[in-house]
Formats: structure tokens, sequence, C-alpha cells
């Protein structure tokens, strides 16, 4: 996933969805419900079997894990650029592992397009999975398909509610025939984040201050920091003191801090999350074909910023990196592993959060586990 919110003008989606009218009347209407879904946002979803022709907005490695590899046979068209342009690296892998992903035709239009209505009216589906914000920011266009007949399914990975999380597994494997997979995927989340939050309640004293940042522009530009968000939100579980909570006026959101309230606010961690981003040179690299040398080569630059020598968080050595897909997804329970295992040595000395990256791949992903994705400086 990338830091902006994936969300484009609703003038474009209008006219896009008034173009797409005329093939309403075309389309099958359903016949009646055997399969009663409730999605991530409580929307009734009614199926007459799984799901044989699907579109997908988002999410496209969380559909991967629930259906696996033979779930894509269920898949018309989905929203290529966040994965195929955005990610370019990992999306070749998968098309090794599931070559159909080549050939399905994209029914997006660049970074900030959720869905182009007649694109997907003209696959004919009988299942369009999206995401909360296309019911809102692109209401025009789940307006369109909706006339048509179409069922929406919404997940919701982007809220971090493991409420919501564990709706949208089971949801989308109920859609497809994979329930069973679902449920073993959203009891694995449940577990493992009680778990998490039962081991980061036995640490003792007060509270580390941990500074985060995502790492795509480089050292010599501060990335944003995050608030009741994302990797804020998971510093929040974990009980970690994150010092954007105090410098960041806004109640939630990511931006940059000042350079100097870093330095003011001293943080006893800092994470600096990477990636496989495209065209994105000084970007601390991660990812399946990093090497830990070449991840952390990309992140020692940091450690030469103004003043940060003196931070504690540097002198101690406690300066790490993480995956940024590995957060608002199914495997955001494993990055959360690894922050509070280097805030909490003692509470999580037996947990290997690469290790459980390692088992999910074997588990849920057609592709092989392999290069970097967490590491200390």
């Amino acid at each position: 996933m990338t830091d902006p919110v994936d969300v484009g003008g609703e003038d474009r989606r209008t006219r896009r969805a008034a173009l797409a009218l005329p093939l309403v009347a075309t389309l099958p209407r359903p016949a009646q419900a055997a399969i009663s879904i409730t999605d991530a946002v409580g929307r009734k979803v009614e199926l007459t079997k799984p799901a044989e022709r699907v579109v997908i907005a988002f999410y496209l490695e969380e559909f991967t894990a629930i259906g696996g590899a033979a779930g894509w046979e269920r898949v018309v068209g989905f929203r290529k650029h966040q994965w195929a342009v955005n990610r370019a690296k990992t999306y070749e892998r998968f098309v090794a592992a599931i070559p159909r992903l080549a050939a399905l035709p994209d029914v997006g239009l660049g970074e900030n397009e959720v869905l182009v209505p007649e694109k997907v009216l003209a696959l004919r589906p009988d299942l369009v999975i999206v995401p909360p914000w296309a019911m809102t920011g692109a209401s025009a266009v789940t307006a369109a398909i909706e006339a048509a007949g179409i069922p929406i399914l919404v997940a919701d990975y982007n809220s971090q509610s493991l409420e919501k999380h564990i709706a949208s597994t089971i949801a989308i494997g109920q859609a497809i025939g994979a329930e069973a997979r679902a449920r073993e995927l959203a009891s694995l989340s449940e577990t493992q984040i009680a778990d998490i939050r039962r081991r980061a309640a036995l640490a003792q004293g007060p509270k580390p201050k941990v500074y985060i940042e995502i790492g795509w522009l480089g050292a010599g530009e501060f990335g944003s920091t995050y608030k009741n968000t994302m990797w804020g939100r998971m510093l929040d579980t974990i009980g970690a003191d994150n010092i954007a909570n105090a410098a960041l006026a806004q109640p939630a959101g990511f931006v940059p801090i000042a350079p100097e309230k870093v330095l003011a606010a001293a943080p006893d961690h800092i994470f600096i999350t990477g990636s496989s981003w495209a065209n994105r040179p000084h970007a601390v690299r991660l990812g399946y074909e990093v090497d830990p040398e070449t991840a952390r080569a990309s992140l020692r630059p940091y450690l030469a910023r103004p003043g940060w020598d003196a931070l504690p968080a540097v002198r101690a050595g406690n300066v790490y990196t993480v995956e940024h897909s590995l957060v608002r997804s199914l495997t955001d329970w494993i990055s959360l592993q690894f922050i509070a295992k280097q805030i909490y040595p003692e509470p999580f000395a037996d947990i290997d959060p690469v290790a459980s990256l390692r088992a999910f791949h074997e588990r849920f992903l057609p592709i092989p586990f392999e290069g970097t994705w967490m590491l200390r400086l």
C-alpha cells in the first residue's frame, strides 16, 4: 500500500458513470439469493451462488490470501495500477505464479481512479469488491454498477479495526466459495492480535517514545509520520508513546513532523518504513528482491540527518526498517509483532516475526518467501 488515500475526482467518475448507463439494460438481473453475506460496513450482499465473474478494485493481495491462486480463476478484471505500477517487482512475482493476472483487463485509470464503470459493466461481473471510500468518494461509479443489478461487496482493511478485518475476510471468502480458508485467516488475525496485546501489557517501566516515518523520500526530506492511523494506530495498540500524538495538532492523519520536533521529542526507537516503490530512487529498500545489506545501506543515510547522532534511539542502535505494505492488510499483525519485539524485547523474546511472515507465505500465498522485510540497522 502507498501513503496517499486512493480516491479520485468525483466529476470524472460522474461522467464515466453516465457513459456506462446504456449498458445497464443488457445486463442480467440476479435470481433469488442463496448466499447472504454481511460485508465490512454492515451491508447485506445477496448472491445466488459463489461469484464466478468478480471485479476487484483494491486489496488484491488480501484476495489472493483468501482465495489462493484458484480464486483468480473467478476474476474477470481488476484495478492494476496500485499493484502493477506502484509495486511492480511484487506484481511480477505474482504474475509468475498466476499467469492469468497479466491477461486480465484493467478496470481503473491511473493513480486516482477507483473504477471506470463502463469497463466494469462490459465485463458482465456478478460481484464487484471495493474499498469503503468507493461508496463515498466514488459514489457515482458504484451507483452505476448497482443500477445494473450487480452486487457490491465492501471490504475494509484500512480502518485497522479487527472487527472489520474479520468481517472483510469472511465476506470475501463466502462470496468466492473459500469460507473455510477465510475463517482460518480471520482466526489467525484475531489470535495473534490478542497475543500481541497480552504480551505488550506485560512490559514494565515507562512507555518508550517512538518515531515512525515512511521512507520513500530518502533521508534528505522528511516523510510523513502517523497519528491515530496506519503505523500510529499500531503504536497505540501496543501502548507505545508515539511522538506524533503530541507533535501534530490534527486528531489523525499522516504528515511530516518538523525536524526540530523530532529532535525535541528525543525518541527511544525510530522506525523508517521501506518497500520496493517504483520511481523512488532514494527510498529505503525492502521486499522480495532485497538482501539485508542493501536494506541497511538504504537506511543508513538517515543516521546522518542533522542532530540525529544525539538522539537516544540512534545512540542505542534502536533504528529499524519494516516493509510499508505490512500495514492495513492481512499481514499487519506480523509488522506489529516486529515493532513490539523491538520496543518490548522481554515479553516478545520467543517471537520471530520473520518466521511468521515466512509461514504466512507457505500457507496462504502462491509465491515463495524471499528477501528482506524488516530488520534493525
